[in-house]
């Protein structure tokens, strides 16, 4: 039996991060969402600029995530900037607890999409990038960027 590839579809993404901080690994997990959220999202709405993850208790939380109330909404709408729960493997968030206790080290979602009809994000185990790391990816990107530039001139 052939198996169907499952769609994804892109929500929202948090560019600025790849560029802000140097990321360490990568971890895609569930996020526990109520019915009015996911119909938002499929809407077109949602950010996660400004969000990050945290481990509480025994669960991870994905904290200052926007997902704007649902328009057709009624009174059980859902508030837009609650706490999420991501749901991941037990083993992985003691792990990434015990990388995240490290001085200098966050868990910033990268990405939220849509894998089929389910809710993922992507997150990412990061370090803040100095000022120095920063311009130096900014001339590489520049400077690859040239090259392509004539690469493209020289066909």
């Amino acid at each position: 039996m052939s198996e169907k590839p499952v769609e994804i579809r892109k929500i929202a993404e948090n560019r600025k991060a790849r560029f802000e901080y140097e990321l360490l690994e990568e971890l895609e997990c569930g996020i526990l969402l109520t019915g009015t959220e996911v119909k938002s999202l499929r809407g077109g709405g949602g950010s996660i600029q400004e969000a990050y993850a945290m481990v509480r208790g025994t669960g991870l939380w994905l904290m200052k995530s926007h997902i704007p109330e649902y328009k057709q909404g009624n009174v059980h709408n859902h508030e837009p900037g609650r706490e999420r729960k991501l749901l991941a493997n037990k083993r992985e968030i003691a792990r990434w607890h015990e990388a995240a206790k490290e001085k200098g080290i966050t868990m910033v979602p990268l990405s939220l999409y849509f894998r089929g009809s389910r809710v993922k994000l992507n997150l990412g185990l990061c370090r803040g990038k100095k000022v120095y790391d920063k311009r130096a990816a900014t001339k590489e990107r520049e400077d690859k960027r040239e090259i392509d530039r004539a690469m493209s001139r020289r066909r």
